[in-house]
């Protein structure tokens, strides 16, 4: 199981909002959907480093790219995206915006 639990993660997420206005995150479906989305941001940008360095080996990787591969060594993509959002790295924003 995930830590933070669901109710954690909309209290952060929903930290942000004024009192009297409309939270960003209102449903765990909300929640789910965000750190899915998340998740494939990351699957995405950890696929295009590795087929980088498979296509030109001789070509070092930059310090971000390097980085971000150490990052995510060791860690789901699930689990990077919901720590993402419990840590106030990465914010949910509504529709409109």
């Amino acid at each position: 199981m995930l830590h933070p639990s669901y109710s954690d993660l909309m209290a952060v997420v929903n930290s942000e909002v004024e009192p009297g206005e409309q939270p960003v995150v209102q449903s765990r479906y909300s929640i789910v959907m965000a750190t899915s989305k998340r998740a494939r941001q990351i699957i995405g940008k950890l696929s295009v480093i590795q087929n980088k360095n498979k296509k030109e080996p001789k070509r070092p990787l930059t310090d971000r790219e390097e980085e971000f591969a150490k990052y995510c060594e060791n860690k789901k993509p699930l689990s990077m995206a919901v720590s993402e959002l419990y840590e106030g790295k990465v914010k949910i924003v509504g529709d409109d915006e």
